[in-house]
């Protein structure tokens, strides 16, 4: 789970890391408040969950009043890569000397937290390691002892020349590492992390993401989501026991277990089609996720054409037929719909469907994906 960088830098505040005074805004008007509360010059700044905000001239160096409620009108309701700017940070602006790339992140190669920092500040860390990966110092932190002051202190004077500076740095990333444990945090990052002309280092930006399978343990984080309309459905999908993602096809997939879903979408690719969606809906014996399931699909605008493809084990054929014919008693269904049972209770699922003008039945994969790729052409 992504949260903004109002929110990050609310969580920094609390462990002690220093941070600008900020106001967070959702209209012009509370702007102006915000920069007479401020009373100096400050920066506006876009609140969306993705990079390149100043790139998108989502990010605005105001020195007046009159130019942070200019900065505030243009920001306010522009698209920055798809996603609409609803709020804006209002934050005191810092003259900067320096800055540093501070990054916390979960790394499967070593099993532990990786410790990334660069005197390259400022820049996407994906553009710098790609053009300068020899500039990213990376040290794996041993998740026994966690990371020690003195190793902060070592990575620093890698980047920094001043005794002062590097000690400030290293406070503050010790209780990055503390933040990042105690939260459960997947990503904690700071770009940049500044010196400022009172020598100073502040965290002039904050990025955190969050595991979300520790959710549970952090309900006030969790309170803090900003779901797009699309993760929204996957997370209601999880709360009724499906794995639903949404994609840019026209057919629709149910189907049951990831990798017969996988295989799925990649057998519709393969005869030309274009799969719609991601949908598990694992593996319980229940008619009420199918139910679930064609809600999603068919909520879905662009789904022109369904394919169920079923293959039983612990899920029973008969029990998904029923769902199915539950889901046509509750909603009208416009759009063809080609299934293929196999496995468990195959032969009694084919019976209670064979009835039911509205369905394409299919013996095999290649011959479903066929025939769902063919009912689009003829919708």
């Amino acid at each position: 789970m992504k949260i903004h960088e109002y929110q990050a830098k609310e969580i920094f505040a609390k462990y002690k890391i220093p941070v600008q005074q900020q106001v967070i805004c959702h209209t012009v008007e509370q702007v102006a408040t915000a920069y007479e509360t401020i009373n100096a010059p400050v920066v506006v700044k876009a609140q969306v969950l993705v990079g390149g905000r100043g790139k998108a001239g989502g990010i605005k160096f105001c020195t007046t009043k009159d130019k942070a409620l200019e900065a505030a009108n243009k920001i306010l309701g522009m698209d920055i890569k798809g996603l609409t700017v609803e709020k804006v940070l209002v934050a005191k602006a810092v003259d900067i000397a320096d800055e540093f790339y501070v990054g916390l992140i979960n790394d499967r190669n070593t099993k532990s937290v990786l410790l990334m920092v660069s005197a390259e500040g400022g820049v996407e860390i994906e553009e710098v390691a790609k053009t300068n990966p020899e500039k990213i110092i990376k040290m794996a932190i041993d998740p026994l002892v966690g990371l020690q002051p003195y190793q902060a202190r070592n990575v620093f004077f890698q980047v920094m020349k001043n005794g002062n500076h590097v000690r400030q740095a290293a406070d503050i990333l010790v209780k990055l590492y503390k933040l990042y444990m105690e939260t459960d945090a997947s990503l904690a990052e700071i770009n940049p992390l500044v010196i400022d002309n009172k020598d100073k280092v502040i965290a002039l930006d904050a990025k955190m993401n969050f595991d979300d399978n520790a959710l549970f343990r952090h309900p006030e984080y969790a309170a803090m989501a900003d779901y797009t309309d699309d993760e929204k459905l996957e997370v209601d999908a999880t709360e009724k026991g499906l794995s639903y993602i949404r994609l840019d096809g026209n057919i629709g997939c149910m189907v049951n277990g990831a990798g017969l879903a996988m295989a799925t979408m990649d057998m519709i690719k393969l005869y030309g089609g274009d799969p719609a969606n991601f949908l598990d809906i694992g593996g319980s014996s229940n008619p009420q996720k199918v139910v679930h399931a064609m809600e999603f699909l068919l909520h879905d605008k662009k789904v022109e054409a369904v394919l169920i493809n079923i293959f039983g084990g612990i899920t029973r054929c008969d029990d998904v037929a029923r769902g199915l014919l539950d889901a046509f008693k509750i909603m009208t269904v416009n759009i063809p719909i080609v299934i293929r049972l196999s496995g468990t209770n195959a032969k009694e699922g084919r019976e209670l469907l064979k009835n039911n003008n509205e369905l394409i039945t299919a013996e095999t994969m290649g011959e479903a994906a066929r025939k769902v790729i063919e009912a689009t052409k003829k919708a």
